[in-house]
């Protein structure tokens, strides 16, 4: 029996490690010349396939949970106008870097993709092929997709283009909740996405979901698990709500008050992994849930598991290239960013350079901690042969600070430090940005009470 109280002590800021080092360490020192200097070096990488991902930040309104970078509007010049600089960017990174290797991943992400028309989105998809024509046969393609924003004719445009992959945001059915986060979707409008999709043979449907809202308890968050159950998804994305107002403004709408406690939202989510698991749905890391076929849980099973800022993918490491306002890139030994402010990004490319406003170029230090942490996010456990054979070092020689610090999470008996590596359990997985936290040489340089990350719980 879990002790929610005991492990809702450990409900304190930390990152959520789509990124190490995290964004907060990403310094406007790092600029263009760094990011083609990048370009060249991974290019040189043999057989380091791509990822693609494309930011699509415009949208109707403001859902007040949203933490995304986005941008308000109904106007179609800006959206046409948008389509123009893309095509830009895409235009100056095929001078800049080896665009014929091939391509493992797309994703277009939000903003809300399927804001923008079927005839559109048919813009975007061809510049990215006529820009990257390699792509892999078994690629995953994703859109985000807004189910309040969404046809047919987009669906028929997405399937044409290869989009295998498609990822409903959903939240939460309850109507209280969807009062107070400003998102309104019947059940009847997912069953006709839904439909929408199957109708175009998408056999990859993932919803995301999102625990900690306002109201929210545990019958209310139940009845949503069972209502999206019953819609037919292949996969679940079921985050922990991130209530940072001082990031995204519009979270200032939301009353913490009426905000789930950490032990609410642990019994939230324990009851949420028991409920999918007798709905034949396996845990992926810390917060995926796939049916007990789907590559995902293979892959897990066998820790083959890799996150990127798309989320988990059974691909394997692959360069990122972030396209539009906003996105960021991920190579071997560096992370860049696009400017957030679009007169910056407009202004960059018409001047002819890539929209870079910052960035960092890793260190050997970084790159190792990185793999440790990833591992742990990955898969919950971490052998140690893996990273000794990559970076040539005894793991608990090296780590010996670090594994001593493990103590607690070991006394607490959600972890073991085996000779040949380190395991949380099912526990230990609800909790592994805490421990993948030990391991981070950047987080002890800022005090506690100044740590501006999301609760881990």
């Amino acid at each position: 029996m879990i002790d929610f109280k005991k492990f809702a002590s450990y409900s304190k800021a930390g990152p959520r490690y789509t990124s190490y080092p995290t964004a907060v360490e990403f310094k406007e020192n790092f600029g263009v010349s760094d990011f083609e200097s990048a370009l060249k070096r991974n290019d040189k990488t043999a057989n380091l396939p791509l990822s693609i991902y494309v930011h699509l930040p415009f949208c109707k309104s403001a859902c007040y949970f949203c933490a995304c970078n986005v941008i308000y509007t109904n106007s179609e010049d800006k959206k046409e106008r948008y389509l123009g600089y893309l095509k830009k960017e895409l235009s100056l990174i095929s001078k800049k870097m080896d665009t014929s290797r091939e391509v493992v991943q797309l994703h277009f992400g939000g903003g809300t993709p399927t804001y923008f028309s079927a005839k559109q989105l048919e813009y975007i998809i061809n510049a990215i092929y006529q820009t990257f024509p390699n792509f892999a046969k078994n690629a995953e393609i994703s859109c985000e997709v807004d189910p309040r924003h969404f046809t047919h004719e987009q669906m028929v445009v997405l399937k044409s283009g290869g989009f295998n992959r498609i990822s409903f945001g959903v939240q939460d059915f309850d109507s209280v909740v969807q009062k107070a986060i400003n998102r309104f979707q019947s059940i009847e409008l997912m069953e006709k996405v839904v439909k929408i999709a199957r109708d175009q043979g998408i056999r990859s449907i993932n919803f995301d979901l999102i625990y900690g809202l306002p109201y929210q308890n545990l019958s209310s968050f139940m009845d949503t698990l069972k209502k999206a159950v019953s819609l037919g998804a292949d996969r679940f994305a079921i985050f922990n709500y991130a209530h940072v107002p001082w990031i995204k403004r519009t979270m200032g709408n939301i009353d913490e008050k009426t905000l789930p406690s950490p032990e609410v939202k642990l019994e939230i989510l324990k009851n949420t992994i028991a409920f999918l698991k007798d709905c034949g749905y396996e845990m992926i890391g810390m917060d995926h849930f796939a049916k007990s076929d789907d590559e995902l849980t293979l892959a897990s099973q066998n820790a083959e598991l890799r996150r990127n800022f798309q989320g988990y993918t059974t691909r394997g490491f692959s360069q990122t290239i972030g396209i539009g306002l906003t996105s960021i890139g991920e190579g071997l030994d560096y992370y860049a960013q696009n400017f957030k402010d679009i007169k910056q990004y407009e202004a960059a490319l018409d001047n002819g350079e890539l929209p870079i406003e910052r960035g960092i170029a890793l260190s050997y230090e970084d790159r190792l901690r990185k793999e440790v942490i990833m591992q742990l996010m990955n898969n919950t456990q971490l052998e140690f042969k893996k990273i000794e054979l990559l970076f040539n070092i005894d793991f608990k020689t090296y780590f010996a600070k670090e594994i001593q610090r493990l103590q607690t999470f070991i006394d607490d008996g959600i972890l073991e430090v085996k000779d040949d590596g380190i395991y949380a359990n099912a526990t230990g997985g609800m909790l592994i940005r805490n421990i993948a936290m030990v391991f981070d040489a950047y987080l002890d340089k800022i005090p506690e009470d100044q740590r501006r990350f999301s609760k881990t719980v």
